[in-house]
Formats: structure tokens, sequence, C-alpha cells
């Protein structure tokens, strides 16, 4: 993945298209990255005024989108706005031309105007979710889920969980290494487990201090350790109904569902980093062994450790 569209037009969020300059644009401070190539493009020749009062002129004519490997659509300022039918025009034969295409926050609303979100799973900020589902039925939208996606289509919630897509993406193409090294430039976690749960409005009250961030830190440290939910508690001084409870509330996943997740990501830097036998990835991970291993990183990834490492393998030498 080289060549990335990013859409815009009248109205589109400011925030999301910086985001996706900020991922997508390669700077002196990512060495070893691959040379991506952003396009900015729009209705040719139009000025087109973005969010905030600022305006930009797109380098590239709709058409262009047809030619990347990668368009990505950011926020709209008013998701009930009506998109120039030549916007959504060029989205339908960007996806007819089999050119994946994913979408920040209300970004999904451009998406689903131009159909096709029809009969997909889908996911929007949590405070547009209704509105999405209400005006386009066919759509089946989970708005719990940070991002959802595949199949060459993609959504994300809001804000910053367009930055998890794009790091997601990235992720994919390019290999752990690629997203955590645009990640750290960015000041940001390479990738956050749990949903939009934790930031959706509740009566849990703020605490003073979150035992949970230590004993979060000290499970990281040690994913070898066989950890059970009981463990975990008492690293954060806590017991394991109120330690369950707390941790669901902050990260919007279960204990274990979390250290799977993180058990997973270590296996694959160790995967693309090192010549470690699988068995001893698996082992290092927490697993018991490569079999164990085998279907949970499947499942997450797509594709079975070892196939995994051939295919980051490949594209780092290509």
């Amino acid at each position: 993945m080289r060549s990335v569209g990013c859409l815009v037009f009248d109205g589109v969020r400011a925030f999301d298209y910086a985001v996706i300059g900020e991922v997508w644009v390669n700077r002196a401070s990512r060495p070893g990255l691959p040379a991506f190539d952003l396009r900015v493009c729009g209705p040719e020749g139009a000025r087109v005024r973005l969010g905030g009062g600022l305006e930009r002129v797109p380098d590239f004519g709709l058409d262009a989108l047809a030619d990347c490997d990668l368009v990505l659509v950011p926020g709209v300022e008013d998701p009930s706005a009506v998109r120039a039918p030549a916007v959504l025009a060029a989205l339908r034969h960007a996806h007819a031309c089999g050119v994946p295409i994913a979408s920040l926050c209300a970004g999904a609303f451009v998406l689903a105007e131009a159909g096709l979100l029809d009969g997909r799973e889908a996911t929007t900020h949590w405070a547009l979710a209704p509105e999405l589902a209400r005006r386009f039925p066919a759509v089946e939208v989970h708005p719990e889920v940070l991002f959802t996606g595949g199949d060459g289509l993609w959504t994300s919630a809001g804000v910053a969980a367009g930055i998890d897509l794009c790091l997601h993406l990235v992720r994919a193409a390019h290999g752990q290494r690629a997203a955590a090294t645009i990640a750290r430039a960015m000041v940001t976690a390479p990738f956050r487990a749990g949903g939009q749960a934790q930031f959706i409005p509740s009566p849990v009250p703020e605490r003073a201090s979150d035992p949970l961030a230590a004993a979060r830190a000290e499970i990281l440290a040690s994913l070898d350790t066989p950890w059970t939910v009981r463990d975990m508690a008492a690293a954060a001084l806590m017991s394991e109904r109120t330690f369950a409870r707390r941790f669901t509330e902050t990260t919007g996943t279960s204990p274990l569902r979390w250290l799977l997740e993180q058990r997973v990501l270590a296996a694959q830097r160790l995967l693309e980093e090192t010549d470690l036998p699988v068995d001893t990835v698996a082992t290092r991970c927490g697993f018991a062994s490569a079999v164990s291993l085998r279907p949970a990183f499947t499942t997450r990834v797509g594709v079975p450790p070892r196939e995994y490492r051939r295919a980051f393998r490949g594209r780092e030498e290509a």
C-alpha cells in the first residue's frame, strides 16, 4: 500500500483531514517507513471549505481515487448534509475498481449515502450512531466498537478512533513495526483494546487515582506469566469483582480479552523483529505452545503466525 487518496469536499472536518496527513505523510523523524504517496483528491479546480474556516485546493481530481491503493474519507461537520453526486459517484467507482475505502467518524454517512454500506457492519461516533441507523436501515450499525470493516470497506468511531483505524490499516499492510513507528511519532498508542463503551457518558464517579494503570504495566512486562483475573486483581489491590467491573468500565473490554489482545500484539512484534522459533514466540507471549497461539493469532490478525512472518518479510524485501 503506497498511494493513499484523501477525499476532500465542502464540510470535511479539519481534524480528520489532519489525522490522515499525520499518519500517511512521510517525515524525517520516521525512518524505515514505506514511501507513502498521499494524494488529496476532490472536485477538480474547486477550493474546498473545511471545518473551522480552513480551505484547501485538491491536488488531484475525483477520478484519481480509482488509481489509489487506499481511499480515506474524513468525517464531516454536518452528517445530514447532502453530498455532491460527483463525490458519491467517485466513491462508488473506486470501490467497483477494487480500491479499499475507509471512513473516519461521520464519514460513514458519506459511504452510506453512496450505498456502499448496505448490508454491512459499520460504526461512527456513538452520539451519531442512532441517526446513522435511522437514515440508513440497510446498514448494520455497531456503536460499541472503535472501528469495523473488512472486504474493502472500513468505518471508525469518533475523533481518536480515526487514528486507531489508520494505524490498523498501516499495520495490516506494512506490519506492527511501521504502525508503532508512526504511533510513536504521534505520541499515541499503536493499539487500543476495547470500544466506545469506555467513552459514553455513564454515572461512574471519577477517581483521584487509577490503580489499574500500574497493574496493566505489570502485566505487559510479564506476559509469559499465567495471569488469572485473581492475579490481576491482586496486582491492582482490588477484589476480583471490583477489578473486573472497573477494568471493563475503563477499557471497554474484559481483563482476559484485553490480555489476549496484548499477547497477540506481542507475538506480532516478535514475529516481525526476531528469528525466534514460533514455539518460543508463543511461550514468551504467554501461550503454552505454537499450537495454542495459532487460533488466537489467526482470529485477530487474519493469517497464521508462520504465514504472517513470511508475508511481513516479503513486504520488507519489496
